[in-house]
């Protein structure tokens, strides 16, 4: 679905993401044509940045589309900002891209710790879902801030959400894209490892047809 919003939005619109899988995703599928058309906060980067740096994008580029790519859990750090968007009129657009879990840690606890998850579900533990949380739930959380709340749960509505939310332009629209909780990013390279050792996928790396020691 981020390749999808790239595509519809197109490169003259303005992207911002939070840190996580989701910021990770948003580098990787969007194609950027323009210089600063790609917002981040790199490196050791903070959660909750998209929706702050969207209404600021948004301030500064009033004529152009701003879409905050946002993860379930950087999403609920500055939310209550849509107020602000509301109130001050800043029509941005939030995905969310929801997996029930803090991802990127998830991620490093599947592939580095035999699965010992701490701390990373954002659902209720006894039902165990394998797919975005209900809690909070982000349609009627966007609704109360009075912007538009759209939910996608089916890959065959993806693009008629994208079309829906890009036409809705007098308030910020949130988009609560639910997403398989297992979902990773590739390639990558663990810590402290060589670029040699990268991943492409789940114990899959590249033969470089070197003979092994």
């Amino acid at each position: 679905m981020i390749e999808r919003i790239g595509k519809i939005a197109g490169p003259e619109a303005v992207y911002v993401a939070g840190v996580g899988q989701h910021q990770m995703w948003a580098a990787q599928f969007i194609d950027y044509e323009n210089p600063g058309t790609w917002i981040n906060s790199g490196g050791l980067g903070t959660m909750g940045f998209a929706v702050p740096a969207a209404m600021g994008a948004k301030m500064g580029r009033p004529d152009a589309t701003v879409w905050a790519i946002d993860g379930d859990g950087c999403f609920q750090m500055t939310n209550q900002e849509l107020a602000t968007c509301a109130i001050e009129g800043i029509p941005v657009k939030v995905a969310v891209i929801n997996n029930g879990s803090l991802g990127m840690v998830r991620q490093w606890q599947t592939l580095f710790y035999n699965e010992r998850y701490s701390n990373t579900d954002l659902h209720r533990t006894a039902e165990r879902k394998l797919t975005g949380t209900r809690i909070p739930d982000f349609v009627k959380l966007a609704e109360a801030y009075d912007c538009e709340g759209i939910r996608c749960e089916e890959t065959a509505d993806v693009d008629k959400v994208i079309e829906r939310a890009m036409a809705i332009d007098d308030r910020p629209v949130v988009v609560d894209f639910i997403v398989h909780r297992d979902a990773m990013v590739w390639p990558m390279v663990a810590a402290g490892t060589s670029n040699n050792d990268i991943k492409f996928a789940r114990g899959l790396a590249p033969d470089w047809g070197g003979s092994s020691e």
